[in-house]
């Protein structure tokens, strides 16, 4: 069996991967994202190129080091109004953010690049087009209450997976992309590896 090194350290791009059956490591690549963002954004790179930029950078990171192994590099930009937001520190921001993204349409960009022999073999960008309720400031007040730092981690500050539901009035695209992981495009490329079976 081919081994696999998701360079990630979400663990809900790890939980799909497994609950699909995918047997990994988990390495995580030390990239500057800030840095990087910038540096795009100051060449005026498209939103899909930053995304794919980054997980190319972070799959390459891991690779140099494991050339005999399959690893996956994975990023997720959210654009609204054609500006690129990142993650915030904290939940004051994320109240912020969250305030901006109300009752406005926003995109996710999740970008999956594989490596195979210390180089790019397999690449992979999905969208999804989302749309947030005009919900009240009493309940983002309760929804940031309960939800804690946990949200920091997710670059739109929910999880649709749990409560992060409740915010949206409309979503269009892949459910596993708006995750961070497009999964049946990448179980499909596994599979091409012999790493899934057929």
């Amino acid at each position: 069996m081919t081994s696999v090194i998701l360079a990630s350290g979400s663990e809900i791009r790890a939980t799909l991967l497994r609950g699909a059956g995918v047997v990994f490591d988990i390495e995580v690549a030390k990239i500057d994202e800030v840095a990087i963002i910038a540096s795009l954004k100051a060449e005026k790179v498209k939103p899909h190129e930053i995304a794919d930029t980054l997980a190319e950078y972070k799959a390459q990171r891991i690779a140099a080091r494991h050339d005999d192994k399959l690893v996956i590099g994975c990023d997720q930009i959210l654009v609204c109004d054609n500006q690129i937001y990142e993650k915030v520190a904290s939940v004051g921001d994320a109240c912020k953010k969250l305030k901006t993204l109300r009752g406005r349409p926003h995109q996710l960009i999740s970008s999956v690049v594989v490596f195979e022999n210390g180089r790019p073999v397999w690449r992979h960008i999905g969208r999804a087009q989302l749309i947030m309720r005009d919900f009240s400031d009493a309940f983002l007040d309760d929804y940031l209450e309960q939800q804690g730092d946990s949200i920091l981690s997710s670059v739109g500050c929910y999880k649709l997976e749990g409560a992060g539901a409740q915010l949206f009035s409309h979503i269009q695209g892949d459910y596993f992309t708006i995750l961070g992981l497009p999964l049946l495009e990448v179980l499909g490329f596994l599979r091409t590896r012999g790493v899934l079976i057929d």
